[in-house]
């Protein structure tokens, strides 16, 4: 089963139907059908929530969140272990903290990060990453 770390950029387009919007949901729909595995992290759960907040206001990304959580995407907690992969990348490279985040996360669940954020171009030769 083929396995995809999300970035914060690629739930955000789903969420507002933004350019991308389609091939997330082919994934998602990939996952729902026991075709794909889908992962998140709680680092970039928390970009997502705070843009939606200042974007769309508090009750629209409540009401996103209820339905994000239904969805086939395990959020994965940044343990230590995430945290030192996410430093490196970091460290290495310049990104954001929640990209290094989203980077570790493909990194340690050898998945194919799910992106349209061009920041992580750098990042082409130490992970697979599939654009939308």
């Amino acid at each position: 089963m083929k396995k995809h770390a999300l970035d914060s950029f690629a739930i955000l387009a789903y969420l507002h139907e933004e350019p991308g919007a389609e091939k997330v949901q082919h994934f998602l729909v990939k996952a729902i059908n026991d075709k794909a595995q889908l992962f998140l992290c709680a680092v970039n759960w928390a970009e997502i929530a705070y843009i939606s907040k200042r974007k769309h206001g508090t009750l629209k990304w409540q009401t996103a969140a209820e339905a994000l959580l239904k969805l086939p995407i395990e959020i994965i907690a940044a343990d230590l272990e995430l945290a030192n992969l996410a430093s490196d990348f970091k460290a290495k490279y310049r990104l954001s903290l929640a990209d290094a985040f989203a980077a570790a996360l493909a990194k340690l669940k050898k998945a194919e990060l799910l992106t349209g954020d061009p920041e992580f171009k750098v990042l082409e030769k130490e992970i697979n990453i599939q654009w939308i």
